[in-house]
């Protein structure tokens, strides 16, 4: 006779902290609600829902709320709520496992740079092995004006002509190991 496995579908909290297994952290679910992550935050202003609420609709398993939420993509990554959570969640961790879920699931609101210059930077590191910034600058720079998109070309150029760019991207030693080990941590195509 074989054991039965129990083979449910975690919930969207269990899979956001599925995401976050390995950081060290309280999980989000002893999250008291107390608003100290949103009252610190300098990006909250932008942010469709604060820190605090995003957490809240992440245990309440609102799943397709968070998902179309701009909240992880305005992140300023300044950690200043993760250091004051009395509950010690890394709340700005928790910011940067969403943007992977995300992209990951391919669900986030149309129209941001985040994703695609995430997705544009991990193709770009597997191609060479190195960020390359004239690859990179392609994924954001036509969201701007005409004016600006000339100007960041004018300095671009700048940067090539005095060998501060390079015009190919340098390789790196060994980069099929590389590409190995980066398909093991980020589960993207190939570029």
């Amino acid at each position: 006779m074989t054991p039965s496995v129990n083979s449910t579908k975690p919930s969207f909290a269990g899979e956001i902290m599925n995401v976050l297994h390995a950081v060290d952290g309280n999980p989000i679910t002893t999250c008291m609600q107390c608003g100290t992550c949103s009252g610190t935050c300098p990006a909250a202003g932008f942010m469709d829902h604060t820190p605090r609420r995003l957490i809240a609709m992440i245990n309440a398993g609102l799943k397709e709320r968070v998902m179309s939420s701009n909240t992880c993509w305005y992140c300023a990554s300044c950690y200043q709520c993760t250091v004051r959570c009395p509950r010690g969640i890394d709340i700005a961790e928790l910011m940067y496992g969403l943007k992977r879920y995300s992209i990951w699931r391919k669900q986030h609101p149309e129209g941001l740079i985040g994703p695609v210059f995430s997705e544009t930077f991990v193709k770009t590191i597997l191609r060479s092995g190195r960020s390359y910034e004239p690859v990179l600058a392609t994924s954001y720079l036509f969201t701007y004006g005409v004016q600006d998109f000339i100007q960041e070309a004018f300095t671009a150029t700048e940067l090539m002509l005095k060998g501060r760019i390079p015009l190919l991207p340098p390789r790196i030693k060994r980069l099929e190991n590389f590409k190995r080990m980066i398909r093991r941590i980020v589960p993207i195509a190939d570029a």
